[in-house]
């Protein structure tokens, strides 16, 4: 279908399923055709309200205009050379700028690449060849990509590791903390402790890779006391840290990195999505001595830190301070969460509630009862709020959790609106 003829949802729903496979799935049939700051309109011109934010990369809103006047300025410029090539000088500002704000110990490094499952690929190449050691451990319901080995370390099979293995040897999973779900921070480190004793001796683990916030997960946070208990065991034998901010870093919890809540510093950092407002681009940060571990050629990728996407990364970093995007994360955080409480004496089948700065979500349960999650009712809900104008995202190891994304930047007026979407669409489900 071509030329002037109107497209609709439709008509494009029907394209889409001819053309693109079934296994990439697309949660709802409605296309976008703008957006700006926290609202969507589709292309036939219905408005939404974004609480999704493209799965967590729009913190500082849709078509910023310092990111999209940066993003004009380099493709007017250079739009690809490959770094490993030609440099260019927005790679550099932009390293700097991370190397100087991650929460590492001692001096830093910054390599770029294009997606968060390629940011968690190198951090495990690199922690295997500062270390000489070739085991990996992660956590149940982490999830760190669709490539082969950050499938490996993901959590969870169905729907993404079902049909692809075998994967990587020498991965291995312990439970992450969920006091909700019964399971304490000291059943994770017993797991631990037992995995050194069954499966792997520590001196042949590289490394313990962990989500401060698990992001598909759902919303669970790894509190000051596990993160610290964890860098105690990493340095008792030589293993090194690597917090994999995907998803919960640029501002989405009130600080830069959410580990940083914890005081704990890791040894690596993977970091992506919302570091580009929406650009694919990706980075690793780590020690020096570290990241130089690897020998020249080693690293690498066509695309990696392309000259646009940096453009746009170093806009990000400089309008989070200049507009003060960490204040307004926790703020936006004490509105969603009071504000949800309130709907939540409503409904008793919103179970537990929590967040850390604006990464905020909330557990569906029938009754109220944490052992009688609702995958059904979360289903239903983020169905429901769609057909009223509200992108909402669910998530989870029981598929129960609703998390909420909506950009950092979004006006007042427009989160409230869109609570009582949520609110609205509960009543008639």
């Amino acid at each position: 279908m071509t030329g002037n003829q109107k497209q609709t949802n439709q008509t494009l729903w029907e394209r889409r399923l001819a053309n693109v496979p079934r296994g990439v799935t697309t949660a709802y049939p409605v296309f976008a055709e703008k957006a700006k700051n926290a609202e969507i309109w589709d292309i036939e011109g219905k408005r939404f309200i974004d609480f999704g934010g493209g799965i967590g990369v729009q913190n500082t809103g849709h078509c910023h205009p310092k990111v999209v006047a940066a993003i004009h300025k380099q493709v007017d410029q250079v739009l690809h050379t490959a770094f490993q090539i030609m440099p260019y000088e927005p790679y550099i500002v932009l390293a700097e700028k991370l190397n100087a704000k991650a929460p590492i110990e001692g001096g830093a490094k910054t390599i770029l690449f294009s997606s968060g499952a390629e940011a968690l690929e190198n951090a495990v190449k690199i922690a295997r060849a500062a270390t000489g050691r070739p085991g990996i451990i992660s956590f149940l319901g982490g999830f760190h990509g669709r490539t082969m080995m950050a499938l490996a370390l993901t959590g969870k099979v169905v729907p993404y590791k079902k049909g692809f293995g075998p994967f990587s040897s020498d991965v291995y999973h312990i439970p992450f903390p969920m006091e909700y779900h019964g399971v304490t921070e000291d059943d994770s480190i017993k797991a631990l402790n037992n995995l050194f004793k069954a499966d792997i001796d520590p001196s042949r683990v590289a490394a313990i890779a962990i989500e401060p916030v698990q992001g598909e997960g759902g919303f669970y946070i790894a509190s000051p006391s596990f993160l610290k208990k964890l860098r105690a065991i990493c340095d008792e034998h030589g293993i090194l840290l690597i917090a994999d901010e995907v998803q919960s870093g640029f501002a989405r919890t009130g600080k830069l990195f959410a580990i940083e809540h914890s005081g704990v510093k890791p040894d690596l950092i993977t970091t992506a999505k919302s570091l580009a407002a929406g650009m694919p681009l990706s980075a690793v940060i780590g020690k020096t001595s570290i990241m130089d571990a690897v020998e020249p050629g080693g690293l690498g990728g066509t695309y990696a830190g392309n000259p646009v996407a940096c453009a746009a990364g170093i806009a990000v970093m400089d309008l989070i301070e200049e507009e003060g995007i960490l204040e307004k994360s926790v703020k936006l955080g004490k509105l969603l969460i009071s504000e949800l409480n309130e709907i939540k004496k409503s409904y008793p089948h919103i179970g537990e509630i929590r967040g850390l700065g604006a990464m905020v979500a909330f557990e569906l349960v029938e009754n109220g009862d944490a052992n009688k999650p609702s995958a059904d009712l979360a289903k239903k809900l983020t169905a429901k709020a769609l057909e009223h104008g509200l992108v909402l995202l669910s998530c989870g190891v029981y598929g129960n959790v609703i998390r909420i994304l909506v950009p950092i930047t979004a006006e007042e007026s427009i989160v409230k609106e869109g609570l009582s979407i949520i609110t609205k669409s509960l009543k008639e489900i």
